[in-house]
């Protein structure tokens, strides 16, 4: 594997649009991907994707899962002016999305706009466009149509419960670093979809690995829906947190031992060190306040599996994100050698 290729095929998915209730385009994509190595594949009823790869031996399965939902919004009301109040899906902050480009998805197409405060001029308001709170119930959405009230808008094909996706901007540098919204987790599924490549052209792994995308992890209930029932461990790959008081870094792959949901499996964290080592795959371990993964979801419903969590480094998540290629290199090879552990 190299890191250009990892890079290429998340700019692939960084294009397809896919707020979580609208991710089916990129799963197609995902499981048209897998597909093409060779891997028996299916969808669940909700649209995640499950491809297999058989193990030379009997017993119990595992699971690999990442998600390619991203954050986005909703049209909540069309104002009288024809601008649009939005409603979050999933944790995305307003304040991040201060002048972002955005796409509303009606029934019959597309319409741009960008986001912005509802007081949006400093030369009509003043002191009040700075002052004004960057809070969704505050902030519109302007269209790139003329309208001039809710009947023109809805001419347009504009209505309450449109969904709306926020433009993710991708730009690789020079330097090696991709800066984008949504690699919380796309990054991490272009890692395993290149991991998922190289295993279906190598040996067979010993145990038979489920690799899992989900659609509906944003909003906390991805991982449970759809991984077979004899996989005995779930091992989420998403984007690891970089910030003040972290451990984890933008170029470094991090396996995570606590977030929100408390720790992760100890023996699963330290079997994912070792194959870490083993690999000479630069890592850290961390631990997430503000955090859940789909391993998480799954072990909540109740499921009795073993999870574990890892993922390359993405600083500013949520918000305006940056990784490295050494991060989702690190995070491909450790995918391969967790499917081809001995």
């Amino acid at each position: 594997m190299q890191a250009n290729e990892i890079t290429e095929e998340l700019l692939a998915l960084l294009s397809i649009t896919s707020p979580t209730g609208r991710a089916t385009p990129a799963a197609d994509y995902c499981a048209e991907r897998l597909a093409s190595f060779g891997l028996p594949v299916k969808r669940t009823a909700r649209g995640a994707v499950v491809a297999t790869l058989q193990g030379t031996q009997g017993g119990p399965a595992r699971a690999l899962t990442a998600h390619v939902d991203t954050l986005g919004a909703m049209v909540a009301e069309i104002m009288s002016d024809g601008r649009l109040r939005l409603t979050p899906i999933g944790g995305l902050p307003a304040q991040a999305c201060e002048g972002a480009y955005a796409t509303v998805l009606t029934q019959d197409g597309e319409i741009t706009g960008t986001i912005l405060p509802g007081c949006a001029s400093t030369h009509v308001f003043g002191a009040h466009y700075a002052e004004q709170k960057r809070e969704w119930p505050e902030m519109r959405l302007r269209l790139d149509a003329k309208v001039d009230g809710p009947a023109s808008a809805e001419q347009l094909g504009v209505a309450v419960g449109d969904f709306v996706a926020v433009d993710p901007r991708p730009v690789r540098t020079e330097t090696g670093f991709v800066k984008s919204r949504y690699l919380d987790d796309k990054a991490s599924a272009a890692a395993l979809l290149c991991a998922a490549r190289a295993a279906a052209n190598g040996p067979r792994p010993r145990r038979t690995t489920y690799l899992h995308i989900s659609v509906y992890e944003e909003v906390g209930s991805g991982a449970p829906a759809g991984i077979p029932g004899d996989a005995e461990e779930i091992v989420a790959i998403d984007m690891a947190a970089v910030g003040a008081g972290q451990a984890s870094r933008e170029d470094l792959v991090t396996i995570c031992a606590k977030d929100s949901g408390g720790p992760y499996d100890h023996n699963t964290t330290q079997r994912l060190a070792q194959l870490a080592r083993g690999a000479n795959i630069p890592f850290v371990f961390d631990t997430y306040p503000y955090y859940a993964s789909d391993a998480t979801a799954a072990a909540r419903t109740g499921r009795d599996v073993r999870i574990g969590l890892f993922g390359p480094g993405v600083d500013a998540s949520h918000t305006h994100e940056r990784t490295h290629e050494d991060a989702l290199l690190g995070t491909a090879q450790l995918a391969l050698a967790y499917i081809q552990e001995p």
